[in-house]
């Protein structure tokens, strides 16, 4: 009979110290991530109080506006000209636009692409 194969099967000692230094190992690991998260928390500045919450406008709730807008054109560059810089063109304005009906798809598109119609023929 050999005995060298039921030795390795028998219950070892260093094989549960080894669990036993892995298991506090990653419990110090844990610890430490608190105790370093707490350190974070603690130089963070403090929560606003009650009267430093945003407060509402005096006029009430501003609410959401849907309308259309117009823009102003770009400037086109004349033949041989040299084209405008972005900051030649300076800040796009726009105003209300005359037209606030809604533009809609065309007819017969499905107004996007695999939206599941035949699209304009």
């Amino acid at each position: 009979m050999n005995t060298a194969p039921m030795q390795l099967a028998a219950p070892s000692g260093l094989m549960s110290l080894v669990l036993f230094v892995v298991a506090v190992g990653l419990l110090a690991l844990l610890a430490g991530g608190f105790w370093m998260t707490s350190r974070v928390k603690y130089r963070e500045s403090p929560r606003p109080r009650p009267e430093e919450q945003p407060k509402l406008p005096p006029e009430g709730p501003v609410h959401e506006i849907r309308e259309n807008r117009d823009y102003q054109e770009v400037p086109k560059t004349p033949k041989g000209g040299r084209p405008l810089t972005p900051y030649e063109l300076g800040n796009v304005d726009s105003k209300t636009s005359e037209e606030q009906k809604r533009p809609r798809w065309s007819s017969g598109s499905s107004g996007s692409f695999g939206g599941g119609g035949l699209g304009a023929h």
